[in-house]
Parts: C-alpha cells; sequence; structure tokens
C-alpha cells in the first residue's frame, strides 16, 4: 500500500468488520425497491487530506468495502508534487475495487474565500481526470442534499453526519477523520438516489430534479 493512502478499514481498530446493513436499515421514504447491484465510490476532496469510502449494494444490504483517506506523500511541498500524490491515490483505489459510479460534492465556496475555491478545483480536477481514465461515472450533489438524505437534516452538523453514518453502514466505531465520513456520505447518497430513480421517482441532482433515466 502506497505511503498516501491511509486504508481506515484494516488499520489497527478503525472499521475492522465494518458489518452490513440490512435493507429495512437504510430504507428511505418507504421506497420498496430493492438497492441494485452497484459499487460507488464517495470522495471527499482535499489538498491536505482526501477522504474516501467504497460502498457496494447488493443482495439486500449494503457493505463498506474500503474507507479512508488520500494524503500528499511526506516533503510534497509544491502544489504539483501534491497534485500527483493525490491522484496516484485515488488510481490505487480505482484499480483496486473498480467501482462503477462515483459520487463528490458539488463545489462551494463564499464569495469572501475565492482563492479555497480555486485550490479545491485543483485536486478535483485530478480526481475527475483519474475518474474519467477509469470510465467511472461522476455525479456531483449539493451539501445540503447530502445531509438530507443521509440524516433527514439539510444542516446537519459534522457529529451528526458521522453519527449517523456509523449507524447507516453498520460501522463499528465513529468514521475518523470526519472527511471520511463525509466521502462515504455521499456515496450513500447516490445509492439512495439511485433506489429512487429505479422506482420512478423524481430525484435531484445538482440542485435540479430529474426522473428516472437522466440521472448524468
Amino acid at each position: 500500500m502506497s505511503e498516501d493512502r491511509n486504508d481506515l478499514v484494516n488499520q489497527s481498530d478503525k472499521f475492522t468488520n465494518p458489518g452490513e446493513t440490512t435493507q429495512s436499515d437504510v430504507e428511505v421514504g418507504n421506497i420498496g425497491v430493492p438497492f441494485p447491484k452497484i459499487r460507488v465510490i464517495g470522495i471527499d476532496p482535499g489538498l491536505q487530506i482526501t477522504g474516501y469510502g467504497v460502498i457496494e449494494s447488493g443482495g439486500g444490504r449494503i457493505m463498506v468495502l474500503e474507507a479512508g483517506v488520500i494524503r500528499p506523500e511526506k516533503g510534497d511541498k509544491e502544489l504539483g508534487a501534491r497534485l500527483v500524490s493525490l491522484a496516484k491515490g485515488l488510481r490505487e483505489i480505482l484499480a483496486d475495487y473498480h467501482p462503477d459510479h462515483a459520487a463528490m460534492e458539488q463545489l462551494y465556496s463564499h464569495y469572501q474565500h475565492p482563492r479555497t475555491a480555486i485550490l479545491m478545483g485543483h485536486a478535483r480536477g485530478v480526481f475527475v481526470h483519474e475518474l474519467h481514465l477509469a470510465n467511472c461515472t461522476l455525479v456531483n450533489y449539493l451539501p445540503t442534499n447530502i445531509k438530507k438524505t443521509v440524516t433527514n437534516a439539510g444542516r446537519a452538523s459534522k457529529e451528526q453526519m458521522q453519527y449517523s453514518i456509523m449507524r447507516e453502514l453498520g460501522l463499528n466505531t465513529i468514521p475518523e477523520p470526519a472527511d471520511v465520513a463525509d466521502a462515504l456520505a455521499v456515496a450513500l447518497c447516490h445509492l439512495f438516489h439511485i433506489k429512487r430513480q429505479s422506482s420512478g421517482l423524481e430525484i435531484e441532482v445538482h440542485g435540479k430534479k430529474t426522473k428516472k433515466g437522466s440521472f448524468s
């Protein structure tokens, strides 16, 4: 395993035996449609630390295959070097798990902090590039959409998100750092929306309502 990839599933006592979540445990909106078999990677991008979570649905349950963080290699202080490390870390995960879909939070930054948006855009750019090369479909979600889907509260705190993810995915411990919980949340959000789509109900992607067959 590369030094820039920190796997929380297999590391010490964190995420050991993450367990499975039954279909009834993750029922959303009383949609009586089983989860389709699909593998999703959720990504919470950042230049310092990127959270990721790979989950798979099938047989009426959701399993966490791996979750952790990607960090730039030690000594990578220049932007270019950091981006290369991040791309390498994601490339390894994609090669190991071959997810069908990827999900990320839609980029948003307050107008008073444009530099944050620009720097975050660099990190997102390399991830979008790697996902495209891996033929992995990417969907972006509004932060409030993710929170409402997972916690039923569009303004849920980081702590609420962590506890909700632990409960919904049957994890033994709270996913830490919060970047991991955010990555798992966006992946779970995508699965829920795929389930709603398969039922023919309207879903909300990028803040717009769509119907079955227009999920892109």
